[in-house]
């Protein structure tokens, strides 16, 4: 193992750990290697097969290099293969038979070569081992959230002191990142917004982002509203309960990373944020995926919306066409049906909400005892005298975490019981709460997903 590490050493950056403001010329280095210079440049793939372990394989290192031809006096470049740093070209005895048959046939001349790397040569860790102490490099912080061209840092307070080398190194190694922040607080901490105070460390200080999820574009200022790329899977995974036809009332919708996606597929959602810049980029992502036939915005208290929006649902009588369009044909063709006399196709906005989505974890649990009487009065909408069932309430909230979550869940049924005064149990048979992803090294976000009780809405 001596002799891997050694040869790895070779080729890493020289390390200033005293560096404090970023040295790009610093990073400069040349190795002695060997070549093996291909007479014709048509042979280059078969000799690079045929050397297989003599040639040199090093991430970021192309081993093909293009050098001066002797016999033009240097007027045009010939093709050459790296060889490994064990191979010396002075020392035939370095040579592998391979190698040595090669260079017998007049295949490829070996020749000494010195290999610059800078910079450039080297990714963000490389840059970043050399930088930071070796005692502060247990946890380097590679972990970071990109948000259209915004990447989202949250370092550790032993990370403070080279923040702005951090930025900058991540900003030159990320073609895609223009912009480079730091969180400062937790989110939603001071405001119900679930906005967060950061400090811009390098790059563009707009924070206004385009991104694309789930086949649909979302433009906001994500300095102003909520976003968090992590919940990628766990927007596809609710959208995916959801059947086109079905009514979906999302609570605390953001920007709509469940409303957009889940109104693209044919399915009625009234969307809510209080958020007035929420509410705002929820409009325009409406235009922009074009869903308003199928998406209703609001811009109201989510506690009032759930008590509100049930009502005006059982009121509003609204229907799509859905009829496919008819490609357009030449001009030779024939006649195609006229689109009044083509059968229409219609869907139906159902009455009442087959979903309640309620995404505000750190609070949404405390709106659940709005759905106390929800349904009062209209029994008769439901089963047993229709087929139709009371709504499936989907509730985001944090907990603890433990290896099987059997306390946490039921922690988090003891809680819900307690908002909507009714004994909901981790074995209920349409009780499902989902492990969505770990915020913190003691704090996990869950997902309780159960059916409004009669005993409830009917209350």
């Amino acid at each position: 193992m001596p002799e891997i590490r050694a040869l790895s050493d070779m080729f890493r950056p020289p390390v200033n750990h005293a560096m404090r403001v970023l040295d790009r010329a610093f990073f400069r280095k040349t190795v002695p290697l060997a070549v093996a210079r291909v007479i014709e440049d048509d042979q280059i793939s078969r000799c690079r097969t045929y050397l297989g372990q003599d040639i040199l394989h090093i991430d970021r290192i192309s081993c093909v290099r293009s050098i001066p031809d002797d016999s033009s006096g240097g007027q045009r470049g010939r093709k050459a293969l790296l060889l490994s740093p064990n191979i010396r070209p002075e020392d035939p005895s370095t040579w592998s038979s391979t190698l040595l048959e090669l260079i017998e046939a007049k295949t490829v001349k070996i020749a000494p070569y010195e290999l610059n790397l800078s910079y450039n040569t080297w990714s963000y860790h490389d840059i970043l081992s050399a930088i930071i102490p070796e005692d502060d490099q247990n946890e380097l912080p590679t972990g970071f959230s990109i948000i259209g061209h915004v990447a989202h840092l949250n370092l550790r307070e032993q990370y403070l002191p080279y923040k702005n080398l951090i930025a900058t190194v991540l900003l030159d190694k990320n073609p895609v990142i223009r912009t480079v922040i730091n969180k400062i607080d937790d989110v939603g901490m001071e405001n119900e917004y679930r906005t967060f105070k950061y400090e811009l460390l390098a790059g563009d200080p707009s924070l206004q982002v385009e991104i694309k999820e789930l086949d649909c574009t979302f433009r906001f200022d994500y300095a102003k509203v909520y976003w968090n790329s992590r919940l990628n899977t766990e927007h596809e995974r609710l959208v995916d309960l959801f059947s086109p036809g079905e009514a979906v009332c999302d609570v605390m919708a953001g920007v709509g990373p469940f409303a957009v996606p889940a109104a693209k597929r044919r399915i009625f959602v009234w969307a809510n944020d209080l958020n007035p810049d929420s509410y705002a980029s929820l409009v325009d992502a409406i235009s922009v995926n074009k869903v308003s036939q199928f998406l209703r915005p609001f811009n109201e208290d989510g506690r009032s919306f759930i008590r509100t929006s049930a009502p005006k649902l059982l009121a509003d009588d609204r229907q799509v066409n859905v009829t496919p369009k008819v490609k357009r044909r030449s001009k030779e063709a024939e006649p195609c049906q006229s689109i009044e006399s083509r059968p229409q196709m219609y869907m139906v906005q159902p009455r009442t909400f087959h979903h309640y989505v309620m995404n505000l974890p750190a609070t949404a649990i405390t709106f659940l005892d709005a759905f106390i009487g929800l349904y009062k009065g209209h029994e008769d909408l439901f089963s047993p005298r229709t087929s139709t069932q009371l709504p499936m309430i989907h509730v985001y909230c944090f907990s603890t975490k433990s290896d099987d979550n059997k306390a946490e869940k039921a922690k988090i049924c003891k809680e819900i019981s307690s908002r909507i005064g009714f004994a909901i149990q981790p074995n209920d048979e349409e009780l499902e709460i989902w492990d969505v992803r770990d915020v913190a090294p003691q704090k996990r976000m869950f997902c309780a997903s159960f059916r409004l009780p009669p005993e409830v809405a009917f209350r």
